[in-house]
C-alpha cells in the first residue's frame, strides 16, 4: 500500500483511538466526580452523626473528598511503574476496574444511622481506592493517545483524553439532576443518591470493552523492540521507573506539579465547592437543581474549548496558551462570586462557564505538554507524578480550604484571592519550563 493510501487508514485509526480514550476517561471521571457532588449535597447528613454541627459535617465530608487526592500520587507511582514496565494499555484497564468496584461499593454502603462510625471509615477507604484508580488512569489514557499521535497534532489528539474530565462532570451532574427531578427530597436523601453510583457498573463494563480493543502505543512497542529494549542510554533495566524518573527529572516533575495547580484548584472550586456555597441554607439558599445546572453549563463550555486550545498549541506552542489561561483565570476569579450572588441561572452559568473556558486553556495542551517533557521509559511514572502531586496541592484541598476561608473571613473574596494565588504559581512554573512543541517522543 502506498504512503498516500495508508494515510486515511492511519487517520481513522487515530480518531478511533482518541474517541476510545475520551469514552474511557469520561467513565472514569464520572465515577470520581459523582463523589464530589455527593460530598457537598449528601454525605454530610448520611455518613456523619446528626448531632454534628452542619459546618463541621461539611468540613468532615470535604476531608473524605481530599483523601482521594492524597491517594492519587500513590496510584500514579503504582500504575506508573506497572505502565512503564508492561504497557500503557494493561495499566489503564486495571485502573478502570478498580474505579468501578470502588464506586459501586460506595453506592451500597450503609449510612451512619445504620452502622455508626464504620460508615465514614468505610467511605474513606473506598475513596482512597478511587484515588488510586484515577492516579493511574490519567497517565495511561493520556499516553495511549499522545504516544500514538503525529507530532504536529499531538496537542489536538491529547485533548481528547483531557475532555473526559468535563464529560465526566456533565454525566455526573445529569445523573443527579435526573434522579433529583424524579424523586422527593426525602427519597433522594434516603436512596436516590445511590443510583448514580450503582450505574457505574454498566459504564465500567463499557469502558473495559472499549479499552480491550485498543493496541499498545507505538512509542512503547518501539522501546521494547529496539536494540536497547528495556532501557534508555545510561539507565539500568532493573531500576524502578519511578525512582529513575525522580533521578532524571526532579525539576521537571516539580514544575509540572506547579503548572497543574491553578487548573485543578479552580476546577474543583467550580464543580464541587460552588454547589455547597450556592445551596448553603444560611447563605444564598439557592435550589440544588440551579447549582447543578450551572455546573453542567460550565462543563458544556469547557469541553469544546479543550479541543480548540489543544489544536492551537500545535501551531503556536504549549507555554503561551497555558500561561494565557492562567492569567485570564486569575482575573475572572474575582468576577465569579458576584455573578453567583445574583441567584440568576444565566449569570451563574456565565460565571462557571467562563471560568471553565479559562481552565480549558491550560488543560487542553496539558497532555501533550507533560508527555513531551519526559523520555519513553519513565514517561508514565514522571508525568503521573507531576500531575498527581499538582492535584493534591490544587484540587484535593481546594474545597476544604475554600470552606475554611469562607468561615474565617465571611466573604467569597478570600476564595477568589486563593484562586488567583494558584494561578500565579502556575504562571511561574510554566515560565520555568522549556517549550516542548514539536518534540519527538521516541
Amino acid at each position: 500500500m502506498s504512503a498516500a493510501a495508508a494515510m486515511p487508514d492511519r487517520e481513522r485509526s487515530m480518531r478511533a483511538l482518541a474517541l476510545a480514550a475520551l469514552a474511557g476517561t469520561s467513565i472514569e471521571w464520572y465515577d470520581f466526580f459523582i463523589y464530589g457532588t455527593a460530598t457537598a449535597l449528601i454525605f454530610p447528613t448520611v455518613f456523619f452523626p446528626k448531632s454534628m454541627p452542619p459546618i463541621v459535617a461539611l468540613l468532615a465530608s470535604f476531608s473524605t473528598f481530599a483523601v482521594g487526592f492524597l491517594a492519587r500520587p500513590v496510584g500514579g507511582v503504582l500504575f506508573g511503574h506497572f505502565g512503564d514496565r508492561v504497557g500503557r494499555k494493561r495499566a489503564l484497564v486495571v485502573a478502570l476496574l478498580l474505579m468501578g468496584v470502588g464506586t459501586t461499593l460506595i453506592g451500597c454502603l450503609p449510612g451512619y444511622a445504620q452502622i455508626g462510625p464504620i460508615a465514614p471509615i468505610a467511605l474513606v477507604l473506598l475513596r482512597f481506592g478511587q484515588g488510586l484508580a484515577i492516579g493511574g488512569q490519567w497517565g495511561g489514557a493520556m499516553l495511549m493517545v499522545t504516544e500514538s499521535a503525529p507530532a504536529h497534532r499531538r496537542g489536538f489528539f491529547g485533548s481528547f483524553a483531557q475532555a473526559g474530565a468535563p464529560c465526566g462532570v456533565l454525566l455526573a451532574n445529569l445523573a443527579f439532576l435526573l434522579v433529583n427531578g424524579n424523586v422527593s427530597q426525602d427519597e433522594f436523601m434516603a436512596w436516590g443518591w445511590r443510583i448514580p453510583f450503582l450505574a457505574s457498573v454498566a459504564l465500567i463494563a463499557l469502558g473495559l470493552f472499549i479499552q480491550h480493543r485498543l493496541e499498545e502505543t507505538a512509542a512503547f512497542r518501539n522501546l521494547r523492540a529496539g536494540p536497547d529494549a528495556g532501557r534508555d542510554v545510561g539507565v539500568e533495566p532493573e531500576r524502578s521507573p519511578v525512582l529513575e524518573a525522580l533521578r532524571l527529572y526532579p525539576r521537571q516533575i516539580a514544575l509540572a506539579a506547579g503548572a497543574f495547580i491553578a487548573q485543578n484548584l479552580t476546577f474543583y472550586i467550580l464543580v464541587t465547592w460552588i454547589i455547597a456555597y450556592g445551596t448553603d441554607p444560611a447563605g444564598l439558599a439557592l435550589p440544588r437543581g440551579t447549582m447543578l445546572a450551572g455546573v453542567t453549563i460550565g462543563a458544556l463550555a469547557m469541553a469544546p474549548t479543550l479541543f480548540l486550545t489543544g489544536a492551537f498549541s500545535d501551531r503556536f506552542g504549549r507555554r503561551g496558551v497555558y500561561m494565557a489561561g492562567a492569567a485570564l483565570l486569575s482575573v475572572w476569579s474575582f468576577a465569579v462570586f458576584p455573578l453567583i450572588d445574583t441567584g440568576s441561572l444565566l449569570w451563574i452559568g456565565v460565571a462557571i462557564g467562563v471560568g471553565q473556558i479559562c481552565s480549558a486553556m491550560m488543560y487542553g495542551p496539558q497532555a501533550a505538554f507533560l508527555a513531551e517533557l519526559f523520555s519513553t521509559r519513565v514517561r508514565y511514572s514522571a508525568a503521573s507524578l507531576g500531575y498527581q502531586l499538582g492535584a493534591i496541592c490544587g484540587g484535593g484541598l481546594a474545597p476544604l480550604i475554600a470552606t475554611t476561608l469562607m468561615t474565617a473571613f465571611g466573604t467569597p473574596l478570600a476564595v477568589s484571592a486563593y484562586m488567583a494565588a494558584g494561578c500565579a504559581i502556575t504562571i511561574f512554573s510554566v515560565w520555568q519550563l522549556s517549550e516542548t512543541h514539536g518534540t519527538e517522543l521516541s
